[in-house]
């Protein structure tokens, strides 16, 4: 959460060329080929959420959720930082006027992004370029994958301004770090750097800030190569599984299978094993029952 005016760009994969499909009120949308990629673009202050920010980055991942063609989204930050969270400034002015339904709104709009991409049929990847803060922290965590410059930090920072944690924190941080690191974050709203935070469990993998927009680019490329459709149950799989018991995520498991068993990729896959090629994975649609 900033109230600042300062950041420029750093190279990182923001500046990714692509064909750009939409942008406007800091949030900007490109596609690369199998990758979608939305960028929050307000680099002077930090891309601080302010206005209707929040909602366009749902919009965003709802496009590039629906969008048949798009096999991954990255999310990131444009400049120096990926997301310094809400914009005090911004946040100041609703507090003070007692406008208490205006900030309720911001906070329904970053509970909108978490459930979209957690129910999106597809891997959502935050490429944390710099400083990840409240809100900003929150929005990587809800993503399925996190990749961090060794530059980038993260935190848990909302009751420096007397707020509790919202986008989803309080659900994604104790699965991710447990209920006893959950607290130290919550409570002492400190800023974790890379290293540390890949420690705790809160990111992927670190990697060289100078290297990191090749880093980002090759993961997003590696997972747009994957199979579809057990890429998708496997997310599906996950979610059910932290609220389900083993009995429960066997039966899904069958189903999965069964669903896999009766796609194209898997009859694909297969052949390319057993004739030593690599795999040409399409949709992953149900085949003809000639095709079998």
């Amino acid at each position: 959460m900033t109230n600042e005016g300062s950041g420029g760009p750093d190279g990182g994969p923001a500046e990714h060329g692509g064909a750009a499909s939409g942008g406007g009120g800091h949030v900007r949308v490109e596609r690369d080929g199998r990758i979608g990629r939305v960028t929050l673009d307000r680099p002077d202050k930090l891309n601080a959420f302010s206005g209707d920010m929040r909602d366009r980055v749902g919009d965003a991942l709802e496009e590039l959720g629906g969008d048949e063609d798009i096999r991954v989204v990255v999310v990131t930050g444009a400049g120096r930082a990926f997301c310094a969270g809400a914009d005090v400034g911004y946040m100041t002015g609703l507090i003070e006027d007692g406008r208490i339904d205006e900030a309720r709104a911001l906070v329904e709009a970053g509970r909108r992004v978490a459930v979209t991409i957690a129910e999106m049929p597809k891997p959502v990847v935050a490429a944390i370029n710099g400083p990840a803060a409240g809100g900003g922290a929150n929005l990587a965590l809800a993503c399925d994958l996190r990749i961090a410059s060794d530059r980038a930090s993260i935190g848990q920072t909302f009751n420096r301004i007397g707020l509790g944690p919202d986008w989803g924190g309080t659900y994604f941080v104790p699965r991710l770090v447990g209920p006893a690191r959950a607290a130290e974050l919550f409570f002492l709203a400190e800023m974790v750097d890379a290293e540390r935070a890949e420690r705790l469990g809160l990111v992927n993998r670190v990697v060289p800030h100078e290297r990191f927009r090749e880093e980002v680019d090759a993961l997003a490329r590696e997972l747009a190569a994957k199979p579809p459709l057990p890429i998708r149950l496997a997310k599906e799989a996950i979610r059910r599984s932290l609220g389900s018991s083993l009995e429960d995520m066997l039966d899904f498991e069958v189903e999965m299978q069964e669903a896999c068993f009766r796609s194209t990729d898997a009859l694909e896959g297969v052949r390319a094993f057993v004739e030593k090629r690599p795999p040409r994975f399409g949709r992953g649609n149900a085949r003809e029952e000639d095709d079998g």
